[in-house]
């Protein structure tokens, strides 16, 4: 593992320096020499390039266009951009606030609608013991 080795001769030389910069020594961990330099290793490796002849690609549809209910439009070259975040900003606010609605209003209509409910069954019958 020669990552191992590296690692431990960082930590070495790494608490050479903090004691040669304090002046006190560590006890419990005696300096290991630093190792002289890391091997350092390449290798050159040819790349040939080669011509290969493909089948065209098969007619694709492109996908169902998806309804957006919110149009981003593209960034002005020379626009203001404090401005143009300022609306974007905006737009997403009542885009989260008409979520927001509509999560109340369905909520009350369930509601109402199990109440309803609750009134039409009655009361139960009492239970025999």
């Amino acid at each position: 593992m020669k990552w191992i080795a590296e690692r431990d001769a960082l930590i070495a030389q790494t608490l050479a320096f903090v004691q040669s910069v304090t002046g006190k020594t560590d006890e419990l961990h005696p300096p290991e020499p630093p190792p002289a330099a890391f091997a350092v290793t390449t290798e050159i490796v040819t790349v040939r390039a080669v011509a290969v002849e493909t089948d065209p690609a098969p007619a694709v549809s492109p996908p169902a266009p998806q309804p957006q209910s919110l149009q981003i439009p593209p960034p002005r070259p020379g626009g203001d951009f404090r401005s143009e975040m300022q609306a974007r900003i905006a737009n997403f606010r009542k885009h989260q606030e008409r979520f927001e609605r509509e999560r109340e209003e369905y909520c009350a209509a369930t509601l109402t609608k199990l109440r309803a409910a609750l009134r039409d069954v009655g009361p139960s019958p009492p239970a025999k013991k």
